[in-house]
Order: C-alpha cells, then structure tokens, then sequence
C-alpha cells in the first residue's frame, strides 16, 4: 500500500511545492521514484526519510534560516521522518561555500554547545512530540570513525577539477587564495552523511546545490537510491534588499522579545512582504488583504504568533501602536530589565549593554552619540551620563532605536 502523504485531496502537494526554489532531479511526467520526488512518496510503503543538516558554527537562528525548518516541518506534517543532522564533526571543517576564505576552525566543546542552543530554538517549529517524525543526529557516530582507506574511497569519487568548479573554491582559486586540502572533504564528508542516513529528500539553501549533488553520487556509488535536493530560496532582511543577516543587522532572531519581533516585522517592506507570506506562513496568498499597511499588520501577528503565542502578539501590535504614538509607558509587553545585577553609580552606556540594547558599551556610546536613546521617551545626548542610584531609573522605559525596548525595574 503507498504511503498517504496529504489528506487534501484537490491540491496534495501543495505543501511541498510552496516556496519551494527548485527539486532536483525534475521529470513532473516520469513515474520513476528516482526522478520524480512526489512517485516516489506515492509509490513509497514507508515513510521517506528527509534530511536537514546544520554545522552550529553559531549560536542564534533568524527567520532566514527558519524557511527550511518550516519546509522540514511540512514534510513532518505529511507523516515524513525530519532527520535533524548536526555537523558536530563538519563544523570543525566549516562549509567553505560563499566563503572567500579558509573557515576557522571550532572546538568539539564549542561545537556541541552551540547544536543544544540550536534544538531549543527549533522546538516551536519543529514536532519533536509525535513518535517517528523527528530524529537528531550527529555526524561524529560514522565520520570520526572512518579509516584511510574509506577516505580515500570517498577521494576517488570527485575529480580536482569538479571540486574546482563549486563557485567558492573556483572564486578563490582565481583570487590566488589559499585553499586548503581539508575544504574539499567538506562536501565528501555532508554527501556521506546522506549515505549513513539513507536519506530520500535533502533540504537545503540555494546556495547548497554542489554539495547535495554529491550526497547523490555518493548514494550511487554505495548502491542506494539517490536522494532528491529540495532547495529553498534566500530569504531578504528586514531591508527587504540583502539576505537577512546578524552580521548586516537586517535580520529577527527566533529568541527575540515579542515586541521587538513583532515591531521589525510590522516594517518589512512592500516588496517583500508577499515573500514573507509564502515562506513564513501558512495562509492563503490568494486571500491577504488588499491594504498595503494591513498586510504588514497581519504578517507580523501571524510570525509572532508561532513563536509567542496568539495573546502575546496581539498585545504586542497593541503596544507597537501605543508606543507610535509616543507612549512607552502604557506598552505592557515591553520585556524588563532587572537593575539589581548594576553596580551603581552606573553609566547610561553600561547600562544599554548589560541590559542586550546594544552589543557593547563601545556600541552603547555610539548609539548615544546618533540620537538613538531615549529614556520614557526623551532623547538623551550625554555619552557618560552617570545615576547615581537605581531609584532614578526604576519604572521608566529604555529604548534604542525604534524597536529594541526595556522596562527598568529594581
């Protein structure tokens, strides 16, 4: 009996064809289950089994990465296993695609902290509750075992020149820069991991093409069926121009207070707003209001939604109207700050950084210095403004910015 994937009828694939940048390989007319990724869900009397690997070389996830999880969920939701990989031991490599240089290189410590902070994030998207649907793995059970001789195996299966003409390597090749040996294990190393697995389906970014191809030669070569590439657009930061990013300061962090989530998002551009919509959610694009300001509205409250919850993002497209109108005051989910854990007397900078309003005190006095600051609404102008006791600050609103926000308490 084929395995049931989808019980809407009129449309069964829906799910796996929204957002969606590409299925590799893609014969929509073949009945071969390994050319045509939805023959082989039909014809399958199993669960397929779909990959998602992550080397945590970082420790906070965006809405940029979350597209993919969002795409592993859905697959979950059609009755699928979700193999959630962590690259605990090829993150010690580092991808080197898009990079125009050598990756540093991260502790085995440093890497398995990282991969639990990773988990946490994921559990308001991923079902990490039904039986089946979700598998962690680590890469470390089967590569840190590999002997030379299976190295060599792997080296035998790619040409110099094919590893030459992934566009990262074949960039700093033309630049004259180093590229070292360990790099073109990478792509050897994730393509085996599909092998171990026995994945059907791997998910990955656009820029991901290269190396879930050779998790597919790779597949061939150890005699089992080719795993099909799903990838997933780029999505665009807050900007709505370059790739969300920490780094370009245009991304929403999964971890985000309610308001500062919901506040970025109410202020995605035009543009990209219907993009946010297709990857983000799950409504209906036909049906989304006509109204340019009410689609941003109801785009911010649906995201916040899932990760905060319907009640806390209501109050928080409240509070962002309040606060629009110059009334911090009266905005209930501004998150606190505990003025217990300040020495006093305390400088203003100090105080922004402890409390996660900027990155650093040095970041903090920049801030200060381009208008940014305001205390209950007052801007403030004085780069070491000094209180003396925590009784001046208690009560009163912190803010950076138009949407990073902090209640003072003592």
């Amino acid at each position: 009996m084929a395995f049931e994937t989808s019980k809407n009828v009129a449309h069964p694939f829906a799910w796996l064809e929204r957002g969606t940048s590409e299925i590799f390989p893609h014969q929509p007319d073949s009945q071969d289950a390994n050319e045509n990724l939805i023959a082989r869900i039909q014809q399958s009397d199993r669960p397929l089994r779909i990959k998602f690997g992550i080397d945590p070389t970082g420790s906070e996830i965006h809405l940029g990465h979350s597209i993919v999880y969002r795409k592993l969920r859905a697959f979950q939701d059609a009755g699928h296993t979700a193999v959630l990989l962590i690259g605990d031991f090829t993150a010690r490599i580092g991808d080197p695609t898009g990079k125009s240089e050598v990756r540093k290189q991260l502790s085995e410590a440093d890497v398995r902290q990282n991969a639990q902070t990773y988990i946490e994030q994921l559990r308001p998207i991923l079902d990490f509750e039904t039986p089946g649907r979700l598998e962690i793995r680590y890469n470390s059970e089967w590569l840190s075992k590999l002997d030379l001789s299976k190295i060599l195996e792997l080296l035998t299966t790619m040409t110099v020149g094919q590893m030459l003409a992934k566009e990262g390597f074949a960039e700093r090749y033309k630049k004259e820069n180093p590229i070292y040996l360990h790099e073109f294990l990478y792509p050897l190393m994730q393509g085996y991991d599909s092998v171990a697995l026995e994945a059907d389906v791997e998910l990955g970014g656009t820029d991901q093409k290269f190396n879930l191809a050779v998790g597919r030669d790779l597949q061939r070569h150890f005699g089992q069926p080719p795993q099909f590439g799903l990838l997933m657009p780029i999505l665009p930061g807050t900007d709505g121009v370059q790739k969300m990013s920490k780094s370009l300061g245009n991304y929403v962090g999964l971890t985000e207070d309610v308001l500062a989530m919901y506040s970025k998002l109410q202020k995605v551009p035009d543009a990209a707003v219907n993009q946010y919509f297709e990857l983000l959610t799950d409504l209906p694009l036909d049906q989304l209001p006509p109204d340019a300001r009410e689609r941003q509205k109801l785009l911010a409250l649906e995201v916040v939604s899932g990760y905060h919850g319907r009640e806390a993002a209501l109050q928080a497209q409240k509070d962002a109207e309040t606060i629009l109108e110059g009334d911090t005051q009266q905005a209930k989910s501004v998150p606190e700050f505990s003025l217990q854990s300040v020495e006093f007397p305390a400088k203003l900078f100090y105080i922004l950084s402890a409390s996660g309003l900027c990155d650093s005190s040095s970041d903090a006095r920049r801030q200060i210095q381009g208008g940014a600051v305001k205390l209950d609404g007052d801007r403030i102008d004085q780069v070491d403004l000094v209180f003396e006791t925590a009784d001046a600050l208690a009560g009163k609103v912190l803010q950076v910015g138009r949407r990073k926000f902090r209640r003072l308490v003592d």
